[in-house]
């Protein structure tokens, strides 16, 4: 299984990554530092300027530690904060394994750094 190594505000968190087109499509580019904006006090999302392949993309739920694609506005998204809602058109990238993730609550924007582990 491949990882990927996020860091933010000083703090490292591990991502295991899942196999499909739309992880392999951003592991090409790594590695990133992006302005990470935060959402709806639930998830930080950066709108990538072209589009990743999204071919198992559906209408799902979420847990905390998820790492996803919405293919609507082509944004890479980290959930912090369960609010229980079904997102459609999402694709699953990841899920980081541990960390306090609460910690993005009362963060407005964070610059966060993706690499291949």
């Amino acid at each position: 299984m491949k990882k990927m190594k996020i860091t933010a505000n000083d703090r490292h968190f591990t991502a295991n990554l899942e196999e499909n087109a739309t992880t392999a499509a951003l592991l090409s580019q790594l590695p990133l530092t992006l302005p990470m904006l935060n959402l709806y006090n639930r998830e930080l999302t950066y709108r990538l300027q072209q589009a990743l392949p999204a071919n198992e993309a559906h209408t799902t739920g979420y847990a905390v530690g998820d790492i996803a694609y919405w293919t609507p506005r082509h944004s890479l998204v980290i959930f912090y904060e369960q609010t229980g809602e079904v997102i459609s058109n999402l694709q699953k990238i990841g899920h980081i394994n541990a960390g306090d993730l609460k910690q993005f609550r009362s963060s407005r924007n964070i610059k966060m750094q993706f690499e291949e582990d």
